[in-house]
């Protein structure tokens, strides 16, 4: 498929054989080469790899830098810091070395590159989560970027992981591009209201914490008819009394693209349970805000709607 000029893929394949203009190392932010894609870089590529990785590092986890690509094939290799030696990573940190491998690519004037599935090595970072991640940053780099890079290219090491990140990289970018359309997107939260606390989702999918059940409004569909079918589909609950409370749209409020979101306050019947979209649920006071993480700005939603003097009464503030 084609983002403006760029073509995407993804193929089944060994990273190191590629005649790209860049590869992209799965690395840590010390530049050592040991396991992984890094070994297999580096012993196809010879040790020279690591030793001007090394050179150049220690960076930031989440920044890249890069190297000559040895007996490769490639001309580049660029490394992106995923994690560092505890072999921890987390989605902050594939984000930002995806998007930053992209920023030196362009640098180096990189018209193909080869990214391998970032943090699902010895990162052990789940696949499709990793995908639709890389998904999102390249989606987002290549709409508000000027960029000269023609082809990226996601190179993954058998059949079963070429199907989850064709699943999450391709389908989900037809979705965005055929579906949601150019944006900016619509979205809507709902603070569901049960005997003066809020229901609370933990979320599936990337960006992942806590957040207010809501999402994306479909064509064809007001914003009353979408928080009312999120609520259900995320919650199991019919909401009721729906009133719009605020509207948000600042450009940076959530990390995937930029959303315009509507919040609703609303009354809830039924017992909640978390639907498909959600990996938990809880129905928590608002005096216990601070202790979760929260996606997008769904904190500052919150404490919004503490200081508006609409809160119910119950063993929340009043």
């Amino acid at each position: 498929m084609k983002i403006r000029d760029t073509e995407i893929k993804v193929v089944v394949g060994d990273i190191t054989d590629f005649e790209a203009d860049a590869i992209v190392n799965a690395a840590n932010n010390k530049g050592l080469m040991g396991g992984g894609v890094a070994g297999a870089i580096k012993k196809k590529g010879g040790k020279i790899i690591e030793d001007e990785a090394v050179k150049k590092c220690p960076i930031n986890i989440g920044e890249a830098t890069f190297t000559s690509a040895g007996a490769l094939k490639a001309k580049y290799v660029i490394h992106a810091a995923t994690m560092d030696l505890s072999f921890k990573t987390d989605e902050v940190k594939i984000r930002n070395s995806c998007k930053n491998s992209l920023k030196i690519a362009d640098e180096l004037g990189v018209k193909s590159i080869v990214f391998p599935a970032l943090g699902c090595g010895v990162g052990g970072f789940p696949l499709l989560a990793s995908a639709k991640i890389m998904a999102q940053e390249v989606w987002r780099y290549l709409r508000e970027e000027k960029t000269e890079i023609k082809e990226i290219t996601f190179c993954l090491y058998d059949k079963a992981a070429y199907e989850v990140f064709n699943k999450g990289v391709i389908k989900y970018l037809e979705h965005i591009l055929y579906k949601l359309g150019n944006g900016p997107f619509t979205t809507v939260d709902a603070i569901i209201e049960i005997d003066g606390d809020i229901v609370i989702i933990q979320r599936s999918n990337p960006p992942f914490g806590w957040a207010l059940p809501g999402g994306f409004v479909d064509y064809g569909e007001s914003l009353e008819e979408a928080v009312v079918r999120e609520a259900k589909e995320e919650t199991s609950l019919d909401i009721t009394d729906v009133k719009q409370f605020h509207t948000y749209s600042d450009p940076k409020r959530d990390p995937r693209f930029h959303t315009i979101g509507t919040v609703f306050i609303a009354k809830a019947k039924g017992t909640p349970k978390a639907g498909d979209d959600a990996a938990g649920l809880k129905v928590i006071s608002l005096k216990d805000i601070e202790k979760y993480d929260f996606a997008f700005d769904h904190k500052k939603i919150l404490e919004d709607y503490l200081k508006s003097g609409t809160v119910p009464c119950g063993d929340s503030p009043c």
